[in-house]
C-alpha cells in the first residue's frame, strides 16, 4: 500500500524566523522537517532571513541540500524584527494550513506539532501552543491588553502556532498591515484554541517593547481611555484651582493682579483639557475607521440538514 496516500493530503507551510541563529536552526529546521514528512504527503518549509549576520543561512544551506523537498530562503533587505519578517514568509506560504515559528527552538515537546493540527481539524482556526510559565513582563503586557481588548479571546504568551487559509485571508482583508500577528487572529472573530506545555517560551527581546505599545494602540482602547483618565483628572485639577481662586478673591485677601492670572490660566487650561478629550475621541474614531476595514466578524456559518 502506497504509504504516501496515508498520510495527510492538505498542503502545509511552516514558516521559521532566523536571526542570527547559526547554533540552532539546522537542529530545529532537521526536527521539524522530519515531523512534517511524518505526517503529511506535501508541505513546504519557509525560512525567513531577517538579516543574519552569522552563519546561520550558510549552514541552511548546506543542510537543505539533501532535502527531498525544497526550503524556501526568503532573505530580508534590513533587519526588521519579527513581525515584519514572518509576514512576509506568510505572503510566500501557501499551505491549506501553516505553522508559524518565531524562533527556532523547541521547549515544548514536538508532539505537540501533530496535536495542533488535529487541534485545527477539529474547527478551530487558530491554534496556539503556550508555555504554562510567563516573564513578568509578559503577564503585565497581556493583562493590560486583555483588559481593554474586545476580543472574545485573551491572548497569552505562545511558542508557535498553526493557522487556516481562512484565517490568514481573514486577517488580511481586515487590515492591510499586520503589526501583531497574535492580536490581528484574536480580533478577527474566528475560532481560537490553546495548548499548553510545562515550560517557558523561546525569548525574542528585539522591538518588543515597540511593537506592545503599537499593539495596544491599535487593538485596544488603552490610549483612549489612559488619555480621557488623564485630561479627566487635569480638568478636575484646573476647576480646583478655579474654586480656589475665586475663594481667595471673595474672602479679601486677594493680591493684586494674581486673582485674574489665575483665573484665566486656569478658565484656559480647562478649555484645553476639555477640547483634547474630544481631540481624542475624533482621533480614535478616525484609527477605528482607517485601520480595520470589517464592521462585522463571523466565526464560522453551519448549515443543519435533515
Amino acid at each position: 500500500m502506497n504509504t504516501e496516500k496515508q498520510k495527510e493530503q492538505n498542503f502545509i507551510s511552516a514558516v521559521v524566523y532566523l536571526h542570527n541563529d547559526a547554533d540552532k536552526a539546522v537542529p530545529f529546521l532537521e526536527m521539524l522537517n522530519g515531523r512534517l514528512a511524518a505526517r503529511f504527503a506535501q508541505y513546504e518549509l519557509v525560512a525567513v532571513d531577517d538579516r543574519c549576520s552569522d552563519g546561520t543561512v550558510a549552514a541552511v544551506k548546506e543542510w537543505a541540500k539533501g532535502l527531498a523537498k525544497p526550503l524556501t530562503i526568503i532573505h530580508m533587505s534590513l533587519f526588521q524584527g519579527v513581525e515584519s519578517a514572518m509576514n512576509a514568509g506568510l505572503d510566500c506560504a501557501i499551505g491549506d494550513y501553516v505553522y508559524e515559528f518565531d524562533a527556532p527552538e523547541a521547549p515544548w515537546p514536538e508532539a505537540r506539532i501533530d496535536e495542533a493540527y488535529d487541534e485545527a481539524l477539529r474547527g478551530s482556526d487558530i491554534v496556539s501552543v503556550c508555555p504554562t510559565a510567563q516573564r513578568g513582563s509578559s503577564k503585565l503586557f497581556y493583562r493590560l491588553f486583555n483588559a481593554n481588548s474586545h476580543s472574545a479571546y485573551k491572548l497569552r504568551t505562545d511558542a508557535f502556532r498553526i493557522v487556516s487559509r481562512r484565517a490568514i485571508n481573514r486577517v488580511h482583508a481586515v487590515s492591510v498591515k499586520l503589526p501583531y500577528r497574535k492580536a490581528a487572529y484574536a480580533a478577527s472573530g474566528l475560532k481560537m484554541a490553546t495548548l499548553t506545555y510545562e515550560g517557558m517560551a523561546p525569548r525574542r527581546s528585539e522591538g518588543r517593547f515597540s511593537l506592545a505599545v503599537d499593539s495596544l494602540a491599535l487593538y485596544t482602547d488603552a490610549g483612549y481611555k489612559f488619555s480621557v483618565g488623564l485630561t479627566g483628572a487635569m480638568l478636575a485639577l484646573a476647576l480646583a484651582e478655579l474654586v480656589y481662586t475665586l475663594a481667595i478673591y471673595f474672602g479679601g485677601r486677594p493680591i493684586t493682579g494674581w486673582t485674574t492670572t489665575m483665573f484665566v490660566l486656569t478658565a484656559g487650561f480647562s478649555g484645553l483639557f476639555a477640547v483634547s478629550a474630544v481631540v481624542c475621541k475624533y482621533l480614535s474614531l478616525i484609527l477605528e475607521m482607517t485601520f480595520k476595514k470589517q464592521t462585522s466578524l463571523v466565526e464560522g456559518i453551519e448549515k443543519i440538514q435533515k
